[in-house]
């Protein structure tokens, strides 16, 4: 079973709590988006691993610490867009890299549809960034062709999660940490999140 994080702090209660409300507007949702991918993020790169280097202050020599593994962003097209600015914004140098994967809405099979990632993988840490965790069923697909890639760390970084999708994806990765702001009842004939925040795509880019 994989590990599953899901955040106790106030400051992610309190913008999620904003993100589901039916009346918050695109421009908001992006910005929460953004924001609660950033606090998650904090969470979920605390185990990055350092090298001890030193640095010149203007009064003396200070120990201190450089970044050992190089990370790459993953976002799942195209509701996983939205959480990259905020995580970019705290790890600057961090690679991102696109996979296109969609679920069909009938069968509720993912269906791959744009990857464009090197022959041989240049980072040892990747989170994968999608908003919902609804049938699981992309997210292990896109973190399945991560493992072939060669990545040597993947974690799952999402805001809402349902059991069926931790199940699904747990099952398929075992060895796969996944950090979240929630977990919700369950999924609705239509393999939508109850409660959840509708489609996290369709409020963010004011498609639906």
């Amino acid at each position: 079973m994989s590990p599953v994080y899901v955040s106790q702090h106030p400051l992610v209660k309190h913008k999620l709590t904003l993100l589901r409300n039916v009346e918050t507007e695109h421009k908001k949702f992006r910005e929460l988006i953004r924001e609660l991918a950033m606090l998650l993020g904090y969470e979920a790169t605390a185990d990055l691993k350092l090298r001890e280097c030193s640095v010149q202050t203007p009064l003396a020599t200070a120990p201190g610490y450089h970044l050992q593994e190089a990370v790459g962003l993953v976002p799942i097209l195209r509701a996983g867009l939205g959480m990259v600015e905020g995580i970019h914004e705290m790890i600057p140098g961090a690679q991102v890299w696109h996979l296109g994967i969609y679920r069909d809405e009938k069968t509720l099979r993912p269906v791959s549809y744009y990857n464009k990632l090197p022959v041989e993988p240049t980072v040892q840490v990747c989170l994968v960034l999608d908003p919902m965790l609804a049938t699981g069923g992309s997210a292990a697909a896109a973190v399945q062709v991560l493992k072939e890639w060669g990545v040597s760390r993947i974690k799952f970084v999402g805001l809402i999660a349902a059991p069926e999708g931790i199940e699904t994806l747990s099952s398929a990765h075992p060895d796969l940490p996944i950090h979240l702001a929630a977990v919700d009842d369950h999924l609705n004939e239509r393999g939508f999140i109850v409660p959840g925040l509708g489609d996290a795509g369709d409020r963010q880019f004011g498609t639906g």
